[in-house]
């Protein structure tokens, strides 16, 4: 037996996705601020206070959901979609950058995701929404986009958002990946998440890539994205600076451009 809320849903496009969640009666969604983009008359629109786990519970079980929101840099309220009128009613929520929309079922995963803390769309009601404390010393001091992270708890359906295109992969036990840390998505309960140092001082100056490596231990499910939204906020203002369009292209376009 799910003790949240089971919904129905239906992602659309391609690279600027959105996911279309349909509601029963009485049957809720809650979705982080911001992340709303249509729903059909008849859906009730409310802020609440947390992550929407809470709400039957006391005002210290709430102010604690909220508490592990903001540790995440996320705002202390989130919008609940609820069928008021009857029948089926949808609600549609779209992604913020180009990337794809990832489907969770926590039922059939385990009942826990750990996930980058910007990654979170919506999910159905019950699902706790918090942040994943990281027990090793090194993974604290030097996990960068990869330390602070979210966990998604419950037997519902969650929806994330990546940037670029998505890889899963089954880890087997003991089967080990290195993965950039602003490149990692989410990985479910099992998977042993860690950073190590990449080594070699011509690596650490000039190869580029950063210090660290996130490492993940298998068994468990493994989600990577091909471009972290950092990385692509680094290259817009990296074009937008005085002079950029003049650096840019080969050196005949360079030729041109003098001209």
């Amino acid at each position: 037996m799910r003790t949240n809320h089971e919904i129905d849903y239906r992602i659309h496009g391609e690279e600027m996705q959105c996911v279309e969640v349909e509601l029963d009666l009485q049957e809720t969604v809650v979705a982080e601020a911001g992340a709303f983009m249509m729903m059909d008359d008849g859906v009730d629109m409310q802020t609440i206070f947390g992550d929407g786990s809470q709400q039957g519970g006391g005002l210290m079980g709430k102010l604690f959901s909220a508490g592990k929101r903001l540790l995440t840099g996320e705002s202390l309220f989130m919008t609940a979609f609820t069928n008021t009128y009857g029948g089926k009613r949808r609600v549609t929520f779209a992604s913020p950058y180009p990337g794809k929309v990832i489907a969770m079922d926590l039922h059939r995963l385990g009942g826990k995701i750990t996930c980058q803390k910007d990654s979170f769309l919506c999910a159905a009601k019950g699902v706790s929404v918090g942040i994943e404390f990281q027990r090793k010393l090194g993974t604290g001091l030097f996990g960068g986009e990869g330390f602070i992270m979210q966990k998604l708890e419950g037997d519902g359906m969650a929806f994330v958002h990546a940037g670029g295109h998505i890889i899963e992969r089954d880890l087997q036990p003991g089967e080990m990946l290195k993965i950039d840390t602003g490149c990692l998505v989410a990985f479910t309960k099992d998977v042993n998440y860690d950073i190590q140092f990449i080594g070699g001082i011509r690596n650490s100056i000039f190869g580029g890539e950063g210090f660290f490596f996130a490492t993940l231990r298998g068994p468990g499910r493994v989600w990577i994205q091909s471009i972290p939204i950092s990385r692509l906020a680094g290259k817009i203002m990296e074009f937008g600076r005085p002079g950029a369009q003049k650096e840019q292209g080969s050196i005949l376009g360079g030729l041109l451009q003098g001209e």
